[in-house]
């Protein structure tokens, strides 16, 4: 069953460009993970404020291992280096979810 990782980010609404930017040129670290099934960048629209970094994962033990891993460090070195500057982000919320059904393209 695979599991869902949500990383809710508050950020400015003049930030969001700036944010997305950073999200275009990642290290890419993520895709080469074992157990890595999908990412996606939403942006918020009508009724919310924040942005959502979608990950989907064969299992939470996969996703465990990303999160331990250097390539996880690695790909988050950005938002590290921004904590002496003014971040972008001003805060986040992981979400966690099993996912119980699925339907679509390819599923």
């Amino acid at each position: 069953m695979s599991v869902v990782k949500i990383n809710a980010i508050e950020v400015a609404p003049e930030r969001g460009p700036e944010l997305e930017e950073r999200f275009a040129k990642r290290a890419s670290e993520v895709e080469k993970m074992p157990g890595f099934e999908g990412f996606e960048l939403l942006r918020p629209v009508s009724g919310e404020t924040r942005y959502f970094v979608y990950t989907r994962w064969e299992s939470e033990e996969h996703f465990q291992a990303w999160v331990k891993s250097e390539a996880f460090t690695r790909g988050h070195a950005q938002a590290a280096k921004d904590r002496g500057e003014k971040p972008v982000a001003h805060g986040s919320a992981v979400l966690a979810f099993e996912v119980v059904e699925r339907v679509g393209a390819g599923s």
